[in-house]
């Protein structure tokens, strides 16, 4: 049994279920039960319509419940009977799952987890294993979101850029325990991107692709974070790349640029150098002076400081990040790294052990450890 094929017919089910009346709540646990039953049933006997099959399973299960609580038997006045077996009308409720999984009553957190559980088809499990959380704490989480949306239409009108948001969030936590969140969260944009024509959901993707090609290559054999410039770039996943740049050109030619093609036409300009040193950093500062344009991020302003860095020389990477907050995260980072790209090494080594201190990430942490006691050393 492919476990995909069932995590794609997850938000449809659900769907089907809420048109017909059940709140979001009992409509998704339905559907995770009738998915452990498919997973116990199917290997011996595989349905004719898979969709169909799930429909009147979650179904059954979404009655049994009403008529196990005595407090809902107002509801279940309401349920008429099981509708005749048989194949399930074909709607793409998926887009509607996605827009309310990104409400804007819920957390980031929440919206991140809900969309894993509701259209990713996630157990609760695997979302606690990939976030390194109890199973416990995540199964409160989706139960607060769910409770959130459970009386919200799925007719209304959605943000795309909030559904982005949330899918980039999922994009950037990797992956741990036996989920890949990247791969899910480029499984999910793609599936976003067949039923919705917005340049920027073409620019997340391509910019998830083009990052995800240098993932074998971001760390070595002994465990530690390699950055871009010491990348060996023939481990880069070439196809993905072409794929990338394929997907961007798509979305550029559409003429309304957004903060999602322009990092991926960044990330498209790295891709396409064979080293640092052949990297075209001045259209790079190009396009991150329209990314800080699109969404004035202070992240985005620090990128530029590197990227101006290699384009004119660190002392102008410098002057450019003297112009911002020192209490950024990732400031004290780009500063040692360019006060080593101008020979203060003294200062470089000091501020490698500062940006250390904060760093959030283990990796990124011992990587900028081990650079401040090479200069140390020197």
């Amino acid at each position: 049994m492919n476990e995909s094929v069932l995590r794609d017919l997850v938000p449809a089910v659900i769907g089907i279920l809420v048109r017909r009346g059940v709140d979001f709540a009992a409509a998704e646990d339905a559907v995770q039960d009738a998915l452990v039953e498919a997973v116990r049933v199917w290997p011996g006997e595989p349905p004719r319509d898979p969709r169909g099959w799930l429909v009147t399973v979650a179904w059954r299960k979404f009655l049994d419940a009403v008529r196990a609580d005595v407090s809902r038997r107002r509801r279940e006045e309401r349920v008429e009977g099981e509708p005749e077996p048989g194949p399930a009308v074909v709607s793409d409720d998926t887009l509607a799952l996605y827009f309310l999984c990104a409400h804007p009553s819920l957390t980031p957190a929440s919206a991140v987890a809900l969309t894993l559980r509701a259209v990713g088809g996630l157990t609760t499990r695997q979302i606690a294993q990939a976030y390194l959380v109890p199973e416990a704490t995540m199964a409160q989480r989706i139960s607060r979101a769910k409770r959130t949306v459970s009386g919200v239409r799925l007719d209304r009108a959605g943000d795309v850029g909030t559904v982005l948001r949330v899918l980039y969030l999922v994009f950037n936590e990797g992956y741990s325990g036996d989920v890949d969140l990247a791969a899910e969260a480029i499984r999910l944009t793609r599936q976003l991107a067949a039923g919705v024509r917005e340049p920027e959901v073409g620019g997340l993707l391509a910019l998830m692709l083009l990052h995800h090609a240098r993932r074998a290559a971001r760390i070595g054999p002994d465990g530690r974070l390699v950055p871009l410039a010491e990348q060996d770039r023939r481990r880069w996943d070439t196809a993905l790349i072409a794929e990338g740049v394929v997907v961007l050109q798509a979305a550029l030619s559409r003429d309304r640029l957004g903060e999602f093609q322009a990092q991926a036409a960044i990330a498209a300009l790295h891709a396409d150098a064979r080293s640092t040193g052949e990297t075209d950093w001045v259209q790079i500062v190009e396009w991150y002076d329209e990314v800080v344009r699109l969404t004035g991020s202070p992240v985005a302003e620090l990128n530029r400081a590197v990227a101006v860095g290699e384009a004119d020389g660190p002392r102008a990477g410098l002057a450019a990040l003297a112009r911002l907050d020192a209490g950024l995260p990732r400031y004290a980072a780009v500063a040692a790294y360019l006060h080593e790209r101008d020979g203060d090494l003294v200062a470089a080594a000091r501020l490698y052990a500062e940006a250390a201190r904060v760093a959030s990430n283990l990796l990124e942490r011992e990587h900028l450890t081990r650079q401040a006691a090479r200069l140390h050393a020197r």
